[in-house]
């Protein structure tokens, strides 16, 4: 079989591989994406047999890139970017200098230029974007405060990757590179480094201040056409096109471009219809980005050079995992928040292998380093899987067996406290509400105005600071740790409400309100029918189920109108 093959072959051979490979990884109790890179390196150049078209099976999981990141973006609002700035961008900034380092010391010490070992260091500092997603997916943790926090920390590495690859090529000479096409002015640098930051603000205005006035009024007059094919196409004609564009015409990626577009499309009514539209579509193109990433990997690596790989993987598992979980706890977020964020930047991908196609192509970076690159991106992608569960387990161990790791997850900070302007006689009989998000938020409003005294305990600290700004009791940390409950005074309120997305902390939540207060009424948020069934059959307390609630009320409004009572406006 030729190397040259056709869509319909490449296509075939990789899913219909990584469906087989998936299933068998599945039944070894493993991730399904191992059989996706397995897969991959079957139908790789490097592997006999068939041979798929590298650059086609590339183009197809950029198109996956793009619309797992729209999708992102259909979850993730601007404020809830904003709203974990503080410790995302001096986080990311900081974590890619470290593992910059890290990867250049390791490249100096093989004897490569400096310029080689920069190159080497910054595409070991980037994390995959679509390899966190998919793991934050699995677990039900995107919208999540740790989940929050690890997007957009990997927002900002997109951005300054940006900056990169803008900067190295006229950089280029100056770093080691033969060629002098690349040489580079001061002034050189400072007008292409401007021009860079102009393409970035035109971008950031048009998206956040033009493109929000369009897209949902172009999706409303599609949706009211009552095609839904026509739907579907609008969702997919935006992500493609508004990343396609935003590449072309500002010089960002096209997974950032799209990432944009999905969240102002959230600001819709339409945003949910729109995520389950494109769902199968980004399922499917998302594992072609595995498959991709397993035809770019030359098993020979792992024999010619295994302690080079090794040493590559070291920085990249336990480096940069190292970094970050330091980095969070710095910024007093819980040690669970900084095993999660540490475990999600734990791998690298798509942009490292596009740093490393520049670096090989100006003669910077020796083909070597873009095949360990390539092989450390196969290996942590792989692992990252087996991080992600042990952090739940690491956590539970240490907190269990260690004084400094439970301090470590209250970490000393003072927004883990009620503070001390806090009337002590209305901690009594109140209502400790747990997550203000979009729901507890609303919950909140309406308890405050019947009068109810609220604890709110929240993870993101930005949140606590601006609900003590407007003088209501909240306490930072993760409610699944005894002492936060106890900052909440759990022990003398009348009611528990759960109202945060994941609801994997509920157990140790109950455990430790119900030892403190046998009697306090516990009222849980839900989004599934079976989730609801088996929460109900533990008697955990009051269930709601979100849609089963919704149709209630609506049913409610219908039968008063009907009856000619006044009926109201009730907002979802």
């Amino acid at each position: 079989m030729p190397h040259s093959v056709s869509l319909l072959a490449t296509l075939a051979a990789g899913f219909g591989l990584a469906m087989i490979l998936g299933l068998i990884a599945a039944r070894l109790r493993m991730p399904p994406l191992v059989g996706y890179l397995v897969a991959g390196i079957a139908i790789g150049p490097a592997t006999p047999g068939f041979v798929g078209d590298l650059d086609l099976a590339g183009q197809l999981a950029e198109v996956g890139v793009i619309l797992m990141m729209f999708g992102v973006g259909l979850h993730l609002s601007i404020a809830d970017l904003l709203a974990v700035r503080r410790i995302a961008l001096p986080g990311a900034v900081v974590q890619m200098g470290v593992a910059t380092a890290l990867g250049a010391g390791l490249g100096t010490a093989w004897g490569w230029p400096l310029g080689a070992a920069l190159v080497f260091g910054l595409a070991l500092s980037v994390a995959s974007t679509v390899v966190l997603l998919r793991a934050l997916e699995s677990r039900g943790q995107l919208e999540s405060v740790n989940g929050k926090i690890a997007v957009g920390w990997l927002v900002v590495e997109d951005i300054l990757v940006v900056l990169v690859l803008v900067l190295l090529p006229p950089l280029a000479a100056a770093l080691g590179t033969e060629s002098a096409a690349g040489a580079a002015t001061a002034s050189s640098l400072a007008r292409d480094l401007a021009l860079t930051g102009g393409k970035l603000a035109a971008f950031f205005g048009l998206m956040l201040v033009v493109a929000p006035r369009l897209l949902p009024r172009l999706m409303w007059m599609i949706a009211g056409t009552g095609w839904r094919e026509l739907f579907t196409l609008g969702v997919i004609a935006i992500a493609l096109g508004v990343a396609f564009g935003a590449a072309k015409l500002f010089g960002v990626s096209f997974a950032l471009g799209a990432f944009f577009a999905g969240m102002v499309m959230r600001e819709s009514a339409l945003s949910h219809r729109a995520a389950a539209e494109s769902l199968p579509l980004r399922d499917a193109f998302s594992v072609l980005f595995f498959v991709s990433v397993g035809m770019l990997f030359d098993p020979a690596v792992l024999v010619e050079r295994p302690v080079a790989l090794l040493g590559v993987v070291a920085i990249i598992v336990v480096g940069k995992t190292v970094a970050a979980i330091g980095l969070v706890l710095l910024f007093r977020y819980p040690l669970s928040t900084a095993l999660t964020v540490g475990a999600g930047l734990a791998q690298i991908g798509e942009f490292s292998f596009i740093l490393a196609g520049l670096g090989v192509s100006l003669g910077l970076l020796p083909s070597e380093g873009r095949d360990l690159i390539l092989a450390g991106a196969l290996v942590s992608i792989a692992l990252n899987p087996v991080l992600f569960a042990a952090v739940a387990p690491v956590q539970t161990w240490a907190v269990a067996r260690s004084t400094r790791a439970r301090e470590l997850e209250r970490n000393e900070d003072p927004l883990a406290e009620l503070p001390a302007t806090v009337d002590p006689a209305v901690l009594t009989g109140h209502v400790v509400l747990v997550g203000y998000g979009r729901v507890g938020r609303r919950i909140a409003d309406a308890l405050t105005d019947d009068g109810f005294t609220v604890v709110v305990v929240e993870q993101a600290r930005e949140m606590v600071e601006r609900l003590r700004e407007r003088h209501v009791p909240a306490v930072a940390g993760d409610a699944a740790v005894p002492a936060v409950l106890i900052q909440a005074h759990v022990a003398r309120a009348r009611f528990l409400v759960v109202a945060i997305p994941d609801l994997a902390p509920l157990r140790p939540i109950l455990a430790t309100a119900r030892a403190l207060n046998p009697a306090i009424e516990v009222v849980v948020r839900t989004h599934g029918e079976e989730e609801a069934e088996l929460l109900r059959r533990e008697r955990v307390g009051e269930v709601f189920l979100g849609e089963h609630e919704l149709a209630v009320t609506m049913a409610r409004h219908v039968r008063e109108r009907a009856a000619g009572g006044t009926g109201g406006y009730v907002s979802a």
